[in-house]
């Protein structure tokens, strides 16, 4: 149960500014909200003397038996401090029967809306605005490729433009987190948590008012509630809204609405520990956790089943997937997953690869202490199946929970309006229900991880994969992968898990690097591609490449075995978004260190003082000194450490360093 300490009663002048303002500050004081009731509803915040958002709106419009509806006037109003979860909060009553729950936390604060309504109602739009003082530089991850030229439909995939407010395009949408780089080093933070039965927050640049003498303007847009929809998009493994309402949420009674955050820092590295959307999203549903196994899986779709040296042909097949077992069970990997292919294009249960025995692999991963988790398109998951009066997530997931499968990798989402963010919750629910591990693809987190931890990672996020088709232009890549790769942890990663996919054993410096389909590589070195093991978050964590070329490196695949996929603590060392990174984590006793940068060497020293009494042996693989004319170069060895320790390390260009420190 939370504890609450009651700081202030209904109304009473403790946080009163002046008529119709309201302020909560956060535990240490540093993050301030002010809540301006006088003209409508707004909310602002500063950090410190730092403002980080001008008075911002908030409404909702809704339609409720023929009446269109708004927040209404502002009346009952209530302050707290929350000891266990430590933020300050207000709870702000509305008479249109809602609730303003705002809060301050040190990092950062939020609000939400909750209805109090007992009745339903569409909501028409809600307005949530992020307003800033000037026009600052901003990581921008915009909307593109949009699935069958749907506007709201996308893979939640995008590398950051890196400009000024004012520059944003005006007729596109940007996803979330969105960064917004303030005076003094201080960053502000743009996201949305806690997504449940409701669309996600899209953002978009709009001119202000005329009143609006300074500063810069984010607005939220959601996807309208889809009314039809046609298969489609990439190979027809997509549902294409064709016709969408003018409603964006059919709201039940007494509902939540998403929190609308910014989170606020002076130091960037504080970033990749911010916890703000755990902290933010539902509680725990299963109440039986102990079955869930996070952990690493050898995969087979981005080294397209490039195994050599063996005496069968490799391909979507039993001998190639029986290889693949044998090489997760002698290297500890957990799991191995069988990718598209292994079903029929329109059926998960009919029409299947008469190449792969899957009883016989079932048997034999149980045989090896290896499971076994399956690509699935969401369209091929949902669904009601009329012949045996199931859903066909039901039918599908009871199949093959009960034949030992342990997973899906649900794919092509693309989509987060209100009809599939609650069939995420569904299909989560169902797997929760038959001892399923879930990874999905073609979604950002927002919220569900927590409240059905089985739903281990997401994609989401420009990963390995866009290695295979990478053109080059000039004298290199198109784009910037290493720097991609350190905005990710600082942005991205914000919102929770993302499935990168690493493990590039094929690693090139830009003059040597190009796109490959069947054998593909990595932008940067061997050592960058291992430290993202410990730096992005990821339970269930993929080994990308084929099992022969990590045979062929036995040593980095050793001591990538050895890295856990979830840790009992964090340490964001040092850092700074789109440079670097520095990371500690801790499993047990033993600590895993890492730090990766985009094309720039750096030489970085890494204090120690996190570690307990006495010493550590560190096993550390550094860049090699040739590693700028070959990217697989590297250096690996051994010294003694302790908390008095700091490391010099090298990051060679699109570098990395990792090392696991055991007492």
């Amino acid at each position: 149960m939370k504890k609450w300490l009651v700081i202030m009663g209904l109304l009473l002048t403790s946080g009163v500014m002046s008529a119709g303002n309201y302020e909560v500050c956060s535990p240490n004081g540093k993050v301030k909200v002010v809540v301006d009731t006088d003209k409508g509803l707004y909310w602002s915040v500063s950090y410190g003397e730092t403002p980080v958002l001008l008075p911002s709106a908030i409404n909702i419009c809704l339609q409720q038996n023929l009446k269109v509806l708004s927040l209404g006037k502002v009346g009952k109003v209530v302050k707290r401090t929350v000891v266990e979860d430590a933020y300050g909060q207000l709870l702000m009553h509305t008479n249109q029967k809602w609730m303003i729950e705002v809060r301050a936390y040190d990092d950062g604060a939020a609000y939400r809306l909750i209805s109090t309504s007992s009745k339903p109602s569409l909501v028409k739009g809600e307005t949530a605005e992020f307003r800033f003082a000037d026009d600052y530089q901003a990581f921008v991850p915009y909307v593109n490729d949009n699935r069958g030229g749907e506007r709201y439909c996308y893979s939640f995939e995008s590398y950051y433009d890196e400009q000024p407010l004012s520059a944003m395009f005006s007729d596109s949408l940007a996803i979330t987190p969105l960064a917004v780089c303030l005076p003094g080093g201080v960053k502000a933070i743009v996201m949305d948590a806690g997504v449940e039965n409701y669309p996600g927050m899209f953002l978009k640049r709009v001119r202000g008012e005329k009143q609006e003498v300074r500063g810069e303007k984010l607005v939220a847009e959601f996807a309208p509630y889809p009314l039809e929809q046609e298969i489609g998009g990439y190979d027809r493994l997509n549902l294409i809204p064709t016709k969408r309402a003018d409603y964006i949420a059919k709201l039940s009674p007494g509902q939540a609405l998403p929190w609308r955050a910014v989170v606020v820092t002076e130091r960037d590295a504080d970033i990749l520990g911010c916890d703000m959307a755990r902290r933010l999203a539902p509680e725990c549903r299963i109440s039986d956790t102990s079955w869930i196994r996070p952990g690493k899986v050898a995969w087979d779709w981005w080294n397209n089943c490039n195994v050599t040296g063996v005496d069968f042909l490799s391909g979507m097949n039993t001998d190639t997937y029986l290889y693949y077992i044998d090489f997760a069970a002698k290297n500890a990997i957990e799991y191995i997953i069988i990718d598209e292919g292994w079903s029929g294009k329109e059926s998960l249960l009919e029409d299947l690869n008469a190449d792969i025995d899957l009883p016989r692999l079932i048997v034999y991963g149980q045989e090896k202490g290896v499971g076994i988790i399956l690509w699935s398109s969401w369209r091929n998951l949902i669904g009601n199946d009329p012949l045996s009066g199931m859903t066909v997530t039901d039918r599908v997931m009871k199949h093959y929970a009960d034949m030992g499968i342990k997973g899906f990798k649900v794919d092509f989402f693309d989509r987060d309006d209100q009809q599939v963010i609650a069939s995420a919750y569904q299909v989560a629910a169902c797997a929760a229900k038959y001892h399923l591990h879930l990874d999905y693809h073609g979604l950002k987190p927002f919220g569900i991880q927590r409240a059905y931890p089985n739903v281990l990672n997401f994609e989401g996020v420009k990963g390995l994969e866009n290695s295979k088709w990478e053109p080059r232009v000039g004298d290199g890549p198109l784009h910037n992968q290493p720097r991609y790769d350190v905005t990710a942890p600082y942005l991205r990663m914000l919102a929770g898990p993302m499935d990168y996919t690493p493990g590039a054993m094929t690693n090139a410096m830009k003059d040597n690097f190009f796109g490959n389909n069947d054998h593909p590589m990595s932008q940067g070195t061997r050592v960058h591609q291992m430290a993202m093991y410990v730096t992005f978050e990821a339970p269930l964590q993929m080994l990308a490449d084929s099992p022969t070329k990590y045979m062929q490196n036995q040593s980095c695949t050793d001591f990538i075995a050895r890295i856990p996929t979830t840790f009992d603590e964090t340490v964001a060392i040092d850092g700074q978004m789109g440079e670097y990174t520095v990371i500690a984590r801790r499993k047990g006793t033993i600590w895993y260190v890492a730090a990766m940068t985009d094309w720039t060497e750096r030489d970085i020293d890494v204090p120690l003082h996190f570690l307990g009494a006495g010493t550590y042996r560190a096993d550390i693989f550094a860049d090699g000194v040739n590693a700028l004319k070959d990217g697989t170069d590297y250096r690996h060895h051994q010294q003694q450490v302790d908390k008095e320790s700091c490391l010099h390390i090298h990051l060679s260009s699109g570098g990395g360093w990792v090392a696991i420190l055991t007492p």
